[in-house]
């Protein structure tokens, strides 16, 4: 059985190689964490080995184990092939069966590029089979002997592990901070490996968190400082308001809550600094909104000559040179979690598990309080993600397109039907123009789409709206990777154009603002295709580099000139809209306004108006020219950590419900 247990650990030594060289290239790893669980690992595999009195049931158990060790390996680095991060265990448990019916085109294209690698993850397991066959390895009980070596390395293990984390504690490197303090899969995958990982996920709620130094959070305005601004425009006077958009909320109340969860979070809204009122607060009051979240939507689809609508959006509403897009754990999902409630995504499903959370400060619940409905459509099915229970939760009226088993003899009025609705990627223009009748009578409105015609795969033939639209992007000077994606993103700008003639034949294009943000950048595309297409090489963080529309047809451009993301959109529009709402319970600022910029990744690395902090390797990039202080980067990355707490707290403690609670109202002011 020593034998057996040292096949074991080399084999794990060599699967998480593979992993870690297909992933993520020649980087270093941390030896101590990943020897120690590979160690426990083996250990208790080979007692498993041994665990039946015939060899037979051994001989069983040692294909299972092998297999099962295979396919762990193999499905990670077929998932960071397609999406750049790790796979979780509450992937698996959420979207297994889904993510194989709705998506497997997706992942048949993954195994495809991953082929060499997968052949490369079966060697062990080959080897043990000859090994077997020559009798090197033995399968039987094991002696006293032997299960003292399997205490012996299992010990060993633990101490390792033990180790490395006291020294990673102690040295407060960055790699322990993203696997004990500001958890992040992706760093902890590549740093200590698949094994560490899974470890982590089991053990995660058993590790102490780390306290909180509030002292890098500026105080609340004193409320005694001049608040206004003036400005002369043709020579008339004009008061700005530039008071702090906060709520009149019951803080002491929130302090004085039992659970110390809420307290916690309490005391970082009140350190928090609200953003500031500006000239554009209410520019848009009244009017409708068209809001929309565009799978995989960026830039590199967009020309003045190809997509002129979509352009047109981009260039002549709120321009946001400097706009990012981060992907985070659960891509699409998380991506729209963002856009719909402007917190940090935690971990995985973030946007799932929203759907028995109070939801008073979604944009659903300020259009109702001016008694106006809220409509959500997506052209996918319907209980993909649980949108059926999230969306109505936050409150639109949410309907899916009726897509295999979800047809309106099953969920009624939960489906529309629309041409094409077995297509994959289905028509975003074919959802517009099945939806748009059911709201565009209305008073007032406001309606939400989630899109799909921009998903992977971008090949002619595994995407049926690049096929559609093959003729448009033939003749581009270009990879037909590419022509692929912009091709399925025409179908968008289809989409978009339909809307507007809609809008205008109603008479509501006036009175209608039209916002959309991507979920995520095109993580099917491989950098170099996207190298190869911009003729040079992509910067740090430029993947996520995107654009942003927030646009009227009567609208001025309205130039920003800040370092913005997706995370600052649901309050910019809140306050574009007039909505009294609370600055402090977002971690994004209006980019109207004269907070200051930060971007965040799901990595914690940031982005700032004077610095790029590339959290995967500590780097520090100057953006400015000028030094940066290590406090400054000190300071900023307190900030970030305790932004992703205060998101994280929100989430999962439901803090809105208590702070709806804990808003006292107009009435007491």
């Amino acid at each position: 059985m020593n034998r057996m247990f040292l096949y074991l650990v080399i084999s794990f030594v060599f699967l998480e190689s593979v992993y870690h060289i297909s992933s993520f290239g020649f980087s270093a790893m941390n030896p101590f964490l990943s020897i120690g669980c590979i160690l426990i690992i083996s250990a208790v595999e080979t007692l498993c080995m041994s665990f039946g009195k015939k060899k037979f049931v051994n001989t069983i158990l040692f294909w299972v184990i092998s297999i099962l060790n295979y396919f762990i390996f193999a499905t990670q680095v077929v998932y960071y092939c397609i999406f750049k991060k790790p796979l979780l265990l509450d992937a698996v448990v959420n979207t297994g069966a889904a993510a194989l019916t709705d998506f497997w085109t997706v992942a048949v294209d993954g195994i495809i590029k991953s082929i060499p690698w997968l052949l490369a993850l079966s060697i062990p397991m080959l080897l043990g089979a000859v090994l077997f066959y020559k009798k090197h390895l033995q399968l039987q009980n094991t002696t006293k002997k032997h299960k003292l070596v399997l205490i012996n390395a299992t010990v060993i293990g633990v101490l390792s592990s033990a180790l490395s984390l006291t020294l990673g504690y102690a040295m407060k490197t960055e790699s322990y901070e993203a696997y004990q303090g500001m958890y992040d899969p992706e760093i902890v995958a590549e740093k200590y490996g698949v094994l560490p990982l899974f470890e982590r996920q089991f053990l995660g709620d058993l590790l102490p968190e780390n306290e909180m130094d509030l002292t890098v959070l500026q105080p609340l305005p004193t409320g005694t400082e001049d608040i206004t601004s003036t400005e002369s425009l043709e020579q008339e006077e004009v008061i700005i308001d530039t008071s702090p958009n906060v709520l009149n909320l019951d803080v002491d109340a929130l302090l004085a809550n039992e659970n110390e969860s809420i307290q916690d979070l309490a005391t970082i809204l009140q350190a928090l600094t609200p953003s500031n009122k500006n000239e554009y607060t209410g520019m848009f009051e009244g009017y409708n909104l068209i809001y929309l979240t565009a799978e995989a939507f960026t830039p590199l689809a967009v020309s003045e000559e190809l997509t002129p609508t979509l352009y047109k959006m981009i260039h002549e509403g709120v321009v946001v040179e400097d706009y990012y897009v981060p992907l985070w754990a659960t891509s699409t999902s998380d991506g729209e979690y963002v856009n719909l409630t402007g917190q940090i995504p935690d971990e995985q499903y973030s946007m799932k598990r929203t759907q028995n959370n109070a939801q008073p400060y979604s944009l659903p619940a300020y259009f109702a309080e001016e008694g106006v409905k809220s409509f959500g459509y997506h052209n996918n099915t319907l209980s993909y993600y649980d949108r059926y229970l999230t969306h109505p939760n936050l409150g639109y009226d949410f309907k899916a397109a009726a897509l295999g088993s979800c047809s309106a003899s099953t969920y009624g009025e939960w489906v529309f039907d629309m041409e094409g609705a077995n297509y994959w990627p289905a028509s975003d223009y074919e959802m517009m123009v099945a939806t748009i009748p059911e709201w565009i009578n209305e008073d007032r409105f406001h309606a939400y789409y989630m899109t799909v015609s921009g998903h992977s795969i971008y090949t002619k033939e595994g995407n049926m709206m690049a096929s559609k639209n093959w003729d448009v992007v033939k003749n581009l000077d270009c990879s037909d990777e590419m022509k692929g994606y912009i091709a399925s993103n025409y179908e968008l700008e289809k989409a978009m154009t339909y809307l507007v003639e809609e809008l205008e034949k109603a008479g509501k294009l006036e009175n209608t603002v039209i916002a959309l943000s991507a979920d995520h950048h095109p993580y099917g595309i491989e950098d170099s295709v996207i190298e190869e297409f911009l003729g040079r090489e992509l910067e740090p963080f430029e993947r996520y580099k995107n654009c942003v529309i927030i646009w009227n047809d009567k609208m001025e451009p309205i130039q920003v000139d800040k370092t913005c993301s997706s995370i600052d959109l649901l309050p910019t529009l809140l306050n574009l809209f007039g909505f009294e709402y609370d600055s402090r319970l977002f971690p994004g600022k209006d980019m109207l306004s004269d907070s200051p910029s930060l971007v965040v990744f799901s990595n914690r690395s940031f982005i700032t108006d004077t610095v790029v902090y590339d959290a995967k390797n500590g780097t520090v990039v100057s953006r400015t020219g000028e030094e940066v202080s290590e406090e400054y980067i000190k300071n900023t990355k307190d900030y970030v950590k305790i932004l992703f707490q205060y998101s994280a707290g929100i989430l999962n403690d439901d803090f809105f419900r208590y702070v709806d609670e804990a808003d006292l109202g107009d009435e007491s002011k």
